[in-house]
């Protein structure tokens, strides 16, 4: 396959998956006030093909997204619009494109670091893992930057019975990390495979 070739099925594969993610980012599964979503799946496909650059485009479009959403949309996400929209954009966009720009470099150090037959399927696996790991670690960790003092959250944190910020993210995101991971494992892993088959 040539350079042009390449190119053209790197561009109709990302428009693909950046249009999988607009629509999967409204059909999330909600508890406890968070979103759980698949989002970072069609990311973690496009970080394990192509690397570093399409992990962030497509994790910017997440990001834009779910900024977007804020504003109605999602009632998390409109509390915290309401209370500081640098803070929600910061929280929404920059998280996601450093996540897809992480699992992309994370998938190309290992096919140049490693040789023989599996490094496509561990690069792959890997990358599929990370993506939702990253996201949910760099959403929190700057959701509690932000917010974690603000009423709002200490609302969510009260509720769950958090005493620390620690506890409160563990149990904030538990159910919805574990669900994400299993997702980013149990879908992108098997489509990035077919995929990188299909286009050989």
């Amino acid at each position: 396959m040539n350079n042009n070739q390449q190119r053209t099925r790197s561009i109709a594969v990302n428009g693909l998956l950046a249009a999988v993610i607009c629509i999967v980012s409204f059909m999330p599964l909600r508890t406890l006030g968070l979103e759980i979503t698949l989002s970072m799946v069609p990311v973690a496909i496009g970080a394990s093909l192509f690397g570093s650059t399409s992990g962030a485009a497509l994790g910017g479009i997440f990001g834009i997204v779910s900024f977007i959403q804020c504003f109605g949309y999602s009632p998390f996400g409109a509390g915290l619009l309401s209370i500081d929209p640098f803070a929600t954009f910061m929280v929404c966009v920059p998280t996601r494109i450093l996540a897809g720009f992480l699992a992309g470099a994370i998938a190309s150090g290992i096919r140049r670091g490693f040789s023989g037959s599996k490094t496509s399927f561990v690069s792959f696996a890997v990358s599929s893992i990370t993506a939702p790991i990253l996201n949910t670690l760099f959403f929190m960790s700057t959701l509690c930057l932000f917010f974690y003092n603000t009423d709002y959250i200490q609302g969510f944190a009260g509720m769950l019975g958090a005493p620390n910020v620690f506890m409160f993210i563990l149990l904030f995101v538990g159910i919805n990390g574990l669900v994400e991971i299993a997702a980013g494992f149990a879908l992108a892993l098997p489509l990035s495979k077919a995929l990188s088959k299909a286009f050989k």
